[in-house]
């Protein structure tokens, strides 16, 4: 039976352990969360972000809820304008935006310092690069997968990883962030020929679609460490995973629970951003 990799655990350490960082800061880190529209599940997520930065004593600037038919000028301009604001160290738009807006514009927008979802195409290429430097803004859900595989145990190097997903969020990162820990990565899409032959022999499978079960848990090598990205709704309300994890967890050495595995570190990782972004800036 896996070693359940407890994300609500590993966010409450991560969180504590930015306090006395950010009790040395002059001045309190400024977080902007810019929402578009009245989309249920971004409300979730917005309000939870800023639960979270109200406990850790963020700055959080009001008046940055449009609506559903904001121009893509009014919002670039809110970005322009928090990109000169000294209180403000971290700006994060909330995706996905209305189809009249050119989301790629909209993120390139933000000062690369203030990039704190790592987004960026600056910030994106130095990762791909290489390039990780202290003030490097890595994408909260790839920085926080990694962090559960590091307590997992399990060395990376050497290690055969794969990454199901390609997207800039999170597949792409992902697979930079594994290969830069020395795995050798796959990564897998939907033009993947025998996806299970590539996921039956890796020892990390980071498992990113957005499909219920779409991994089979009899494809998991045992011993395999599992990070499931995949948070779906199914029809009765319950929520799962990309992965079969009633099956998976029967033959995996580690696995994150769905929910409460990277949800919570995604979070997290957004708040140590900010922080990362406040002290850089503050130097």
């Amino acid at each position: 039976m896996a070693r359940i990799l407890d994300g609500r655990q590993a966010a409450r350490e991560s969180l504590i352990a930015l306090k006395p960082r950010i009790r040395k800061l002059a001045r309190p880190p400024g977080l902007a969360v810019v929402r578009v529209g009245e989309d249920p599940a971004s409300g979730i997520y917005v309000h939870r972000k800023s639960m979270r930065a109200q406990k850790l004593g963020f700055y959080q600037p009001e008046g940055l809820h449009f609506p559903e038919d904001v121009s893509q000028g009014d919002l670039l301009a809110t970005i322009a304008a928090l990109n000169a604001d000294p209180k403000i160290d971290g700006i994060l738009v909330q995706l996905p935006l209305p189809r009249h807006i050119d989301t790629a514009a909209v993120l390139d927008a933000i000062d690369p310092s203030k990039d704190v979802d790592g987004f960026h195409e600056v910030n994106a290429g130095r990762l791909a690069q290489g390039r990780r430097s202290p003030g490097l803004m890595v994408p909260c859900t790839p920085k926080g997968a990694m962090r559960l595989i590091e307590r997992s145990g399990f060395a990376t190097e050497g290690a055969e990883a794969v990454v199901i997903g390609r997207s800039n969020i999170v597949g792409r990162p992902m697979a930079w962030l594994l290969e830069q820990a020395n795995a050798t990565v796959t990564v897998c899409h939907s033009r993947t020929q025998s996806m299970a032959s590539h996921i039956k022999r890796a020892d990390i499978v980071v498992a990113a679609v957005g499909r219920p079960h779409v991994i089979k848990g009899a494809w998991i090598r045992p011993g395999a460490v599992v990070v499931d990205v995949g948070i779906n709704r199914l029809e009765d309300g319950s929520i799962v995973g990309d992965v079969e994890h009633d099956v998976a967890i029967k033959r995996a050495g580690a696995i994150t629970p769905v929910p409460g595995g990277v949800g919570p570190m995604t979070i997290a990782m957004l708040m140590e951003n900010t922080v990362v972004a406040a002290e850089a800036r503050q130097a």
